[in-house]
């Protein structure tokens, strides 16, 4: 059975990194979000697309390459993280693989806090896989500010090539936005060519305008992703949330030229939720948004999910979850 319906072995694609532009208050102060509306558009999603069969696993398998598989607990350690990577390396079982045609698929990347970035970079060579490490104080980002930016420089000196930074999210609060750009440019240069993923953490910036702003603002200090949350917050990625920042995403591409990324993180963790976000991405931003260099899915326990309904496709029956192991 081969799932060709959406292939997951695609031409390599070269965008021009997102260089940013300076601050333009008049176009931050100008955006606006009508938050029933948006509220509205977001309840209809669920339902306005339905994939099945074939296609549905095509659709799943793009999910697992899109995936930056995740462990930021306390209690992390280097053996753990090794088995994170190998499943990384592996995200189905190889029989699955070989049935559907999908062969060769790996996630989009491993994300890790600092320390364990060397184990990381270490136990995925040779794959192209990327790690990613969460820095800048993460989660709370309230850190010193020169701790943050030099935390910043160890982990892309120790072999991240991806940081996902977070905002200080009392600017956005006080709508102080030549402060949030500032950060971030500087953010930004310290991950020289590292590409960075600016974490909003939406659940703490009290309204949809805020986010649609900071989005803008990000993006315009040179951003290559935004990323809805950091996963520890009391509400994390939501659908009203994504098509505010996937908007502006779509807005800033309009003026400027340049694509970024979208990541949602925190909450996502069925196949089915993985299959909606897809379809909005493709709904509102189209078809080149849906690769790894452009969309990543925050997760930890989405992976084991889609593995069951894939190998539900086919066999026609749900296996236990112990089957499907994250690492």
């Amino acid at each position: 059975m081969q799932t060709t319906a959406l292939s997951t072995q695609l031409p390599l694609v070269t965008e021009p990194r997102n260089a940013g532009l300076p601050l333009d208050l008049d176009w931050v102060r100008g955006a606006q979000a009508n938050t029933s509306a948006i509220e509205r558009r977001a309840a209809t999603l669920p339902g306005r697309r339905s994939v099945k069969k074939d296609w549905q696993a095509a659709w799943l398998c793009r999910a697992v390459s899109c995936i930056d598989l995740t462990t930021l607990s306390g209690d992390d350690t280097e053996d753990r993280v090794r088995r994170l990577c190998a499943k990384a390396r592996q995200p189905v079982r190889a029989d699955i693989l070989q049935a559907l045609g999908m062969e060769g698929l790996s996630v989009g990347a491993v994300c890790v806090y600092h320390d364990m970035v060397a184990a990381a970079v270490d136990a995925l060579k040779g794959s192209g896989i990327p790690v990613a490490a969460v820095s800048t104080g993460f989660p709370a980002g309230l850190s010193p500010f020169h701790l943050r930016v030099a935390e910043i420089g160890e982990s892309v000196q120790a072999g991240a090539r991806e940081i996902d930074i977070v905002i200080s999210r009392r600017h956005v609060l006080g709508g102080d936005w030549q402060a949030l750009y500032d950060e971030m440019r500087d953010f930004r240069a310290a991950c020289g060519d590292a590409h960075v993923k600016a974490i909003l953490a939406t659940g703490e910036l009290g309204t949809l305008r805020n986010v649609a702003r900071a989005s803008l603002v990000c993006m315009m200090a040179g951003a290559d992703f935004i990323k809805t949350s950091t996963g520890k917050e009391g509400v994390n990625a939501t659908l009203p949330v994504s098509l505010v920042m996937i908007r502006a995403i779509r807005d800033y591409h309009a003026r400027t030229g340049f694509r970024v990324g979208y990541k949602p993180a925190g909450g996502i963790s069925k196949a089915k939720d993985a299959l909606v976000y897809l379809s909005l991405i493709k709904d509102e931003l189209g078809d080149r948004w849906l690769r790894p260099d452009l969309f990543r899915f925050g997760a930890s326990s989405l992976l084991g999910d889609i593995e069951r309904q894939l190998e539900h496709h086919l066999t026609g029956r749900y296996s236990a979850a112990y089957r499907h192991a994250a690492g």
